[in-house]
């Protein structure tokens, strides 16, 4: 074994899968290891190059690997799906692994510390209970629509529900009323829980430079900061802000042949929550320029007059992707470009 200079490494929850090659591609070993073998055995192989695909526990056994001194190479699974030689198995996936590692234009992805692991799961859990919240409301708001109680969407109007039901001459079946109670109970430990998280996120992204630098840009707050920080990999990873654009799914998806260009909607094949979240920061800049005349002569004036507001809204998402990349890269704060203009 003393010739192996990559191991493809098949990750599980109790058995894993090892594939050692040499430099010139020709298999050393390929052997299942359980999970209190994995570390012991990497530790006796020579500093070489461990893949494995980008999946769950993936970026923990990545930093324990590291730690080795072996240097970690993370792939998108849909990166070595085409490597997968006839039947899936264990003893295939790790193969492929090795062989989509050593390609010289294969892409990676960047080993996540703990840290930006336990912010994304603080992210997580919010976008989790906020969801929760939202299904408990809608199925509240279905069953009084059942019996005459109806009010608008959102949270802020479960006050309508609550007085409804509250009411002294409600004709509402007691039943009704105590089965509507519980959902009440339930949305407002979810509000309270939802409220103590957001917190925890405002004070995380105080303590670093680079999330006090994101808050200074139009449309992004504290939840958005720290996505950002959580689930994006350092900036000099992207050679230019449309890379990092690109990455998030914030460009046109391309059906280009024999030549011709073809553009279509956007691509969506990226980092959601970090999309999600500046698409929405960026339709709050839109609603307030509909109300309020944004600059004459600005790009979101020239903008809003002649394109759909939803539109407008994803370009301007896309500006502020590349904004984000602009800032962090050259360690730079936010130039309002109507202030720099004039």
């Amino acid at each position: 074994m003393d010739g192996v200079s990559i191991v493809g490494l098949d990750l599980a929850k109790r058995v894993f899968q090892a594939h050692g090659a040499c430099s010139n591609g020709h298999v050393i070993f390929r052997k299942k290891l359980s999970r209190s073998q994995l570390v012991a055995f990497l530790a006796r192989q020579p500093r070489c190059i461990v893949a494995m695909e980008a999946c769950a526990s993936a970026h923990f056994w990545g930093r324990a690997i590291r730690d080795l001194g072996h240097e970690v190479r993370l792939i998108p699974p849909i990166y070595v799906k085409p490597f997968v030689k006839r039947q899936k198995n264990d003893a295939a996936d790790a193969e492929a692994i090795a062989e989509a590692a050593v390609r010289p234009n294969m892409r990676f992805v960047e080993v996540k510390s703990q840290r930006q692991q336990a912010g994304a799961m603080v992210f997580r859990t919010r976008d989790l209970l906020v969801r929760q919240r939202t299904q408990l409301i809608n199925a509240l708001r279905g069953h009084l629509a059942e019996h005459g109680v109806v009010a608008p969407q959102g949270v802020t109007n479960v006050r309508i529900l609550e007085a409804a039901i509250e009411e002294a001459e409600t004709s509402l079946d007691l039943l009704i009323i105590e089965t509507a109670r519980l959902y009440l109970t339930q949305i407002a430990s979810l509000s309270e829980q939802i409220v103590t998280l957001e917190k925890v996120l405002q004070q995380e992204a105080g303590k670093a430079a680079t999330t006090a630098r994101l808050l200074t840009v139009p449309g992004i707050g504290h939840v958005t900061a720290m996505a950002i920080e959580a689930f994006a990999p350092p900036m000099e990873t992207f050679r230019r802000g449309r890379d990092f654009a690109a990455w998030l799914g914030l460009v046109p998806i391309q059906r280009s042949t024999g030549g011709k260009q073809v553009l279509g909607r956007t691509s969506k094949m990226g980092q959601r929550d970090i999309r999600r979240l500046l698409i929405t920061g960026a339709m709050t800049i839109v609603r307030w320029a509909s109300r309020k005349a944004p600059p004459e002569g600005s790009w979101l004036s020239r903008m809003l007059e002649r394109k759909p507001r939803m539109l407008v809204a994803i370009a301007l998402a896309n500006k502020m992707a590349r904004s984000v990349w602009a800032m962090l890269t050259k360690d730079e704060d936010y130039r309002n470009p109507v202030a720099v203009a004039a």
